[in-house]
């Protein structure tokens, strides 16, 4: 009864989003083909091998009164037979396998979507150096066009892998290994799952990552909003200041959906590079809730998400926050641009955060999860994770933010906890903002 609950368990198909058995990319079929014969003929052995063994164990079983069996001192041509079997199965084995490494492991095109893809404790960080884009956790591909990962990582040994579309790939120390599939051009608009799968601490198993294959037109859109500067909000149509701290003021810029922008004024100062990722002009110009919204370029469609896509880890029931409190986007960019926040994070077209440790929130606002797919990217959820990330993910490196707050890994209050609740809702409000 047992054994029949279990292979009735493994009908659902669609109860299981990580599968390797539906592959949507040249790759996973290659892998899922040598799968096959490894299977296949791993069937057949273990049948001739067991079909002889119960054969033998009922023909030759001792029987009383029987004759004493006969003594035999080696069998050439049985020996020669049952060396020659196994080598010819090996053989089956090895053409298609050594076949579908080499095809695996070939350089791609050039021509190919270039992805750097960087691994963290504990989250992904997405480069595309030909669309100057970058960002963190979620992976938009077009369908129908291959892609290149070169995989690299800033600390231990991660493991990159989307079940459904391409192979598991280890992400190793002062190396770079490279990975390509390209996913199927009839996809249309789809979302997968991605995982770390090699331990590398405390939060491994809270390092996941989100994929959208998208019709190449929709990823275009996507890359050239993301390419450019996020913008600020606003209030009753009057923009903030965009001067970073201490800076004179500077003619603003517009961005838009392409990135080029346009100069209000006088030109603004070139971009310049820092440690390899663009920093931004003095000055962005603000603009009005329905221009942001305009020119948000792509985004895959909220409606079209599966259900197993939205995450539903508990918040740590001891972590409080005062839900009412409502938040200004303008004094969140303010008390942003003025916190430890900038140390860490990016945000392109905001002066003052050019910082490359935590992850780029210049389009925080459009993504669907946050801590690495861990938590919905929702009000609620940002609030709690800015107050006391140590509660809701352990070992991260970002510091406790909220004011008075426990740090449960020191067991002492964060020396660096000095936002308040409303000051936390304001930050979180003009994240949000950022789209």
């Amino acid at each position: 009864m047992a054994l029949g609950v279990v292979a009735l368990a493994a009908c659902g198909v669609d109860q299981y989003p990580n599968t390797t058995f539906a592959p949507h990319s040249e790759f996973g079929r290659e892998i899922d083909h040598i799968w096959n014969i490894l299977l296949y003929l791993g069937i057949a052995v273990f049948i001739l091998v067991e079909s002889l063994l119960v054969y033998t164990i009922i023909r030759y079983r001792h029987r009383d009164g029987g004759p004493e069996p006969e003594h035999v001192h080696g069998n050439t041509a049985l020996e020669i037979t049952w060396t020659a079997i196994p080598a010819v199965i090996l053989a089956l084995i090895a053409v298609p396998t050594v076949k579908t490494i080499f095809s695996t492991q070939a350089k791609a095109e050039a021509s190919a979507l270039q992805v750097e893809v960087y691994g963290h404790q504990w989250w992904w960080e997405f480069r595309y150096p030909q669309y100057n884009v970058v960002t963190a956790n979620e992976l938009y591909l077009p369908n129908g066009r291959k892609v290149n990962f070169a995989l690299r990582t800033v600390d231990v040994l991660h493991s990159f892998w989307i079940p459904q579309l391409g192979g598991k790939r280890d992400v190793i120390s002062n190396h770079t290994n490279y990975l390509w599939f390209t996913p199927d051009s009839n996809l249309g608009e789809q979302a997968w799952n991605g995982t770390c799968n090699e331990y590398c601490g405390s939060s491994h198993a809270e390092m996941r990552f989100r994929v959208f294959t998208v019709p190449p037109a929709d990823f275009e859109s996507w890359a050239r909003h993301q390419s450019g500067a996020a913008v600020y909000p606003v209030a009753n149509n009057t923009a903030p200041s965009a001067t970073a701290p201490g800076a004179p003021a500077t003619p603003a810029k517009t961005s838009d959906a392409s990135g080029s922008g346009s100069t209000a004024g006088s030109m603004v100062r070139p971009v310049a590079e820092v440690h390899g990722q663009p920093t931004q002009p003095a000055a962005v110009q603000a603009t009005s809730a329905m221009q942001a919204t305009a020119d948000t370029g792509y985004v895959f469609p909220k409606d079209k998400l599966p259900p197993n896509f939205t995450p539903e880890t508990p918040l740590p029931t001891e972590e409080t926050f005062d839900m009412s409190l409502k938040g200004d986007p303008v004094a969140g960019f303010k008390t942003y641009s003025s916190q430890a926040c900038i140390g860490c994070h990016t945000v392109k077209g905001n002066p003052a955060s050019v910082g490359i440790v935590g992850p780029n929130l210049t389009h925080v606002g459009s993504r669907y999860t946050i801590a690495a797919a861990l938590y919905p990217n929702d009000t609620q959820h940002l609030r709690y994770w800015v107050k006391n990330t140590h509660m809701d993910k352990p070992d991260v490196l970002m510091p406790v933010l909220g004011k008075g707050q426990m740090d449960p890994q020191t067991g002492h209050v964060s020396p660096l906890g000095t936002l308040t609740d409303q000051q936390i809702a304001d930050i979180v409000a003009y994240l949000q903002e950022l789209k």
